[in-house]
């Protein structure tokens, strides 16, 4: 393993990443009340030295509801092997903040619809309202 982990150019020392391993719950077997093999791994963001302070500044408004204290926890028990949960954790934990971390998108500018659409939309109606009226009670 790589003594870091890179997020959209940045690098993430794994000093600054914190794993905990538990019993998890599903399949396992024999092994099943032996193996700890889900995995939980943080990431302290408001701590964090690698994080220059206007990444972690968005990062921190951003990922607001899913942290503790200004920790990022991701968990991971899908597979029966902790390696596999390893990798999994350190995947979701890369995607969660790679799109933390992801600059905002460019406001929308404002467009007019074209002629030919109004036209179209505007015949469509008259169509639809001609069928509905089609419909009505036949008139004496």
């Amino acid at each position: 393993m790589s003594s870091s982990i890179l997020i959209r150019g940045l690098s993430i020392p794994r000093r600054e990443l914190r794993w905990r391993f538990s019993r998890s719950s599903g399949p396992g077997g024999q092994g099943v009340n032996t193996a700890d093999s889900r995995v939980e791994l943080s990431f302290d963001v408001a701590g964090s030295t690698a994080l220059p302070e206007p990444l972690r500044e968005r990062a921190l408004s951003r990922l607001g509801g899913r942290l503790v204290d200004g920790v990022l926890t991701v968990s991971a028990q899908e597979h029966r092997a902790q390696v596999a949960n390893r990798r999994a954790a350190e995947h979701r934990l890369v995607d969660v903040l790679g799109e933390a971390l992801a600059p905002p998108a460019r406001p929308r500018r404002a467009t007019r619809p074209t002629r030919g659409s109004v036209r179209r939309r505007r015949e469509a109606k008259q169509r639809r309202a001609r069928t509905k009226q089609l419909r009505g009670r036949p008139s004496d």
